[in-house]
């Protein structure tokens, strides 16, 4: 008897892990076919999609494609919100609404809201559930509810380069030099110069560059090493990986 049950319980574990591996392989066969690029746009139909550029799947909420146009190599995560305009179905004239620069990355559950005119600069990266928006409810009704009162748009521009940390939000507005770190959970409204550090809410410069002074206030970590001209990004994966005979990433 111990026998058989040994053998069912074997049975039953065999069972287990092939179904895990071939929902992981469908889940995976189902992000490929979902993805979003310039050759497979499915039934999105943007005003520009760059060579290159991926929109990974599942989408978030997508509309008013034709004001938005995406450069090349923009890394679009899961669950990405990108809207143009209020609702869908609007005619929103002859100009882009939305803009993305090349090589911007967008994380997993952010949200790019523009009611009126906003653009990302290239190179530009942002971290997960970041908030964009062009647009701000008014409340100056007291007796009317805010969701019903008519909202305030302001358009916001992102220099190139830039780098938004998690949960960051960009408020209607503002404006970012060329650039500029957002610290994770950072409101930001206003202007930002170039080479400025902002964190808070609302966002206040707390570190900025000085052309003569360097970093002010200092940096309190030693500056990164470059990487060495020459160094595919193949080699660099290699560093990355563990050396199999003692568990360490290469040196």
């Amino acid at each position: 008897m111990p026998k058989n049950r040994n053998t069912f319980s074997s049975l039953a574990a065999w069972r287990r892990r092939a179904l895990s591996r071939a929902v992981h392989q469908g889940w995976r066969w189902v992000q490929e076919s979902g993805a979003v690029t310039a050759e497979h746009p499915g039934g999105l139909r943007f005003g520009r999609i760059g060579t290159g550029t991926r929109l990974a799947f599942p989408q978030g909420t997508v509309f008013g494609e034709p004001w938005i146009e995406l450069g090349a190599h923009c890394v679009i995560g899961e669950q990405v919100t990108l809207t143009a305009g209020l609702m869908p179905d609007l005619d929103l004239g002859p100009e882009s609404i939305l803009t993305l620069g090349d090589g911007v990355v967008l994380g997993r559950g952010s949200h790019v809201v523009a009611d009126t005119k906003v653009t990302i600069g290239s190179d530009t990266y942002c971290g997960p559930y970041v908030y964009i928006t062009s647009t701000n409810h008014s409340y100056d009704d007291p007796h009317e509810p805010v969701g019903r009162q008519w909202p305030r748009m302001q358009p916001v521009a992102i220099g190139p380069g830039c780098w938004i940390g998690t949960g960051a939000v960009i408020l209607p507005g503002a404006t970012l030099g060329r650039n500029v770190v957002v610290a994770a959970g950072a409101v930001v409204r206003g202007e930002v110069p170039d080479h400025a550090v902002v964190a808070g809410a609302p966002a206040r410069v707390v570190r900025s560059w000085d052309a003569e002074k360097g970093w002010q206030p200092p940096l309190r970590t030693p500056a990164p090493v470059p990487i060495p001209s020459g160094v595919t990004p193949e080699q660099l994966l290699s560093l990355a990986e563990p050396d199999e005979s003692t568990g360490r990433s290469g040196d």
